[in-house]
């Protein structure tokens, strides 16, 4: 049986292999493997996403649910000074996010493995809150899922924190919009392209 991504710990025989991709403007290389979310090529969604954050003033991102990591490590390589965040439920996808940073020359980033916001739970205890939180959320996974995610994501945001996220029209982009206006004060769809919709939520 084929693994699901949204796993904590792929059985799938590993079968790495190397990418190359154009992020921000920025040369990527990218380990993947089997048993992570698009293994094969950098999912369109995830690129229509990293190309439409707004990061002026971002100081404190997390990358949730970062796969083999190139939304996080696009942000890094883009804000150098800046601390990036990166987790994902499967162990897999975070030994290659760890991976891929080395490979690209990038330190500036702390990578944890877990569900959700858990692995950021001691840091949450500190008063620390994230300005920006980033997901190419995992749809296969259920709309439960989905949700979950995007209301911790609101608890571990600043008060002027965003959320960003893409979807599918045809995979109920709206129908999560309108999810996201339940949960935030503010949500609105900041682009559309070749049949995605990015969508930013705020805090306050």
């Amino acid at each position: 049986m084929t693994d699901h991504y949204f796993t904590a710990e792929p059985g799938s025989a590993h079968q790495p292999r190397e990418i190359k991709v154009i992020l921000r403007g920025k040369v990527f290389r990218l380990t993947t493997d089997a048993g992570v979310f698009s293994r094969d090529r950098l999912d369109l969604g995830t690129k229509i996403l990293v190309e439409s954050l707004d990061l002026a003033g971002v100081r404190a991102p997390l990358d949730l649910g970062c796969g083999y990591g190139p939304i996080g490590l696009a942000i890094a390589r883009e804000l150098p000074a800046v601390q990036v965040y990166m987790s994902d439920l499967n162990r897999r996808a975070t030994e290659l996010t760890a991976e891929n940073a080395v490979l690209n020359g990038i330190t500036n980033v702390v990578i944890k493995q877990g569900d959700g916001l858990a692995p950021w739970r001691d840091l949450y205890k500190t008063g620390f809150r994230f300005d920006l939180v980033a997901i190419n959320p995992p749809l296969r996974a259920g709309k439960e899922t989905v949700l979950r995610l995007f209301t911790e994501a609101w608890d571990f945001l600043a008060p002027a924190g965003q959320l960003w996220t893409v979807i599918r029209t045809s995979q109920g982009a709206k129908t999560y919009l309108r999810e996201l206006q339940r949960i935030f004060p503010a949500a609105e769809t900041a682009a559309i392209k070749s049949g995605y919709r990015v969508l930013r939520a705020r805090r306050g």
